[in-house]
């Protein structure tokens, strides 16, 4: 039998809206979506009670707050948090998770706040945009054009989703820690005029419809990306100012989300990084130095669209009987198109290390080796992810079971030209 919630007293409201909310709350919990309804409709109703609307906002938003803090503790950062949300809820439940990261953000003074979580604030627009804190529940559903039980069921949901968040290795400062002395040159590492540049290449070689242009284009990217690794990497060694391996999520998505993970894995891989996939929470923590991490957000990035749009234009399959073979064309077409690209990657980083070791000999140029310097690095990133993740679980893929996808995988991957040749052989290394 369900209870029936009575009307609040005028006193006690605060009491009352509380017990109501974790009631809602732990009927979420059960699964009780019928009491769910129930308990929110409640919280929603009584009007004519004064205060009561008050009291619930003011509850509603100190478990939203909580929560939030409760993310940081455990290594969330605000685009994970959003993110998740939009993954796991709807746009409407993000949009509120990105007000409650900017209230939440108030606290802190900028000067605690790592740089990293500045650009993500920046890049969701989470700003406080609705005045005094007691009108955002009416701001809100003006701006969703939903009633109000539709906000505080909402709100409740999304408290729970925050509140039963796993724990995360943490790959920066929380707020409110002091921030850290920057190294001298530690802004070059992610030259945005370099990676502007490189995002401006790889824009015209996604765009482009022919072959050739992509090619020299994608090359160029490539030169550009390898070449700053390398100088950044000797820098640093020659300097004595190294900070250290980074780190930062990047999203691994539904459809087909195994091949895109394992096309990010590999190439993390060829440029001095190393990806984790978290399959369910729907991204990958990659570790590495700044700059290397830069170029493989850049360069996993086009190399999807790449993909996914040859993969599309190859358009749907169906077997001798009519049925649909798609899904598995499509499967077998992205994990061939990452083992292909990883055996390409590795080729040319491995190229542009040894071209920079002979040309710095040739010119009787002093100082670092290039080769062991990068390997240097390499190994500081492995004992980053052991120390991170010593539980870590390596895998592969699931199984393929398309000849065809795989094999026009392959071949969408040699169009995706990394050294300006037109097709390339052999493999140092099988992914």
């Amino acid at each position: 039998m369900r209870e029936a919630w009575r009307s609040p007293r005028k006193d006690g409201t605060a009491e009352a809206a509380a017990e109501l909310t974790a009631a809602a709350l732990a009927a979420l919990s059960h699964g009780d979506h019928d009491a769910f309804r129930e308990r929110t409709s409640a919280l929603a109703a009584h009007a004519d009670v004064h205060g009561w609307a008050q009291s619930v906002d003011r509850c509603l938003a100190g478990r939203l707050h909580r929560a939030v803090t409760t993310a940081w503790e455990r290594g969330w950062q605000p685009a994970d948090v959003v993110r998740y949300t939009a993954r796991s809820r709807s746009a409407r439940h993000a949009r509120l998770a990105t007000d409650a990261v900017a209230a939440e953000m108030r606290g802190y003074s900028a000067a605690t706040v790592d740089e990293r979580w500045h650009e993500q604030l920046a890049d969701l627009d989470a700003r406080v945009w609705w005045g005094d804190d007691p009108d955002y529940a009416d701001a809100w559903c003006a701006r969703e054009d939903a009633g109000r039980r539709t906000f505080v069921a909402c709100t409740a949901e999304l408290v729970h989703l925050l509140e039963s968040l796993p724990r995360l290795a943490r790959i920066g400062p929380p707020p409110g820690s002091a921030r850290r002395e920057v190294p001298r040159h530690q802004a070059r590492d992610v030259d945005q005029r370099m990676l502007g540049r490189v995002r401006a290449l790889l824009a015209k070689a996604e765009s482009t419809e022919f072959p050739e242009e992509a090619e020299a284009l994608s090359a160029r990217a490539q030169e550009l990306i390898a070449r700053h690794s390398i100088d950044s990497a000797l820098l640093d060694a020659e300097s004595g100012d190294v900070a250290g391996p980074a780190g930062c999520r990047v999203p691994v998505d539904n459809p087909y989300d195994a091949p895109k993970a394992v096309l990010l894995t590999v190439v993390a891989d060829a440029n001095h990084c190393r990806a984790v996939w978290h399959r369910e929470l729907g991204f990958s923590t990659v570790l590495g130095f700044p700059a290397d991490l830069a170029a493989v957000e850049i360069l996993f990035t086009s190399l999807l669209v790449q993909a996914t749009s040859a993969m599309v234009h190859a358009g749907p399959r169906r077997d001798a009987r009519g049925r649909s073979r798609t899904r598995s064309f499509r499967h077998a077409f992205l994990n061939a198109y990452a083992a292909r690209i990883g055996e390409r990657l590795q080729d040319a980083a491995g190229g542009v290390a040894e071209r920079a070791a002979a040309e710095r000999e040739a010119a009787g140029a002093g100082g670092k080796d290039p080769l062991p310097v990068l390997a240097a690095r390499d190994g500081a990133v492995d004992r980053v992810v052991e120390t991170m993740f010593p539980n870590l679980a390596k895998g592969r893929a699931g199984s393929v079971s398309n000849v065809e996808g795989w094999a026009a995988g392959r071949a969408a991957a040699d169009l995706a030209s990394l050294n300006g040749r037109s097709e390339v052989t052999g493999a140092r290394r099988p992914v």
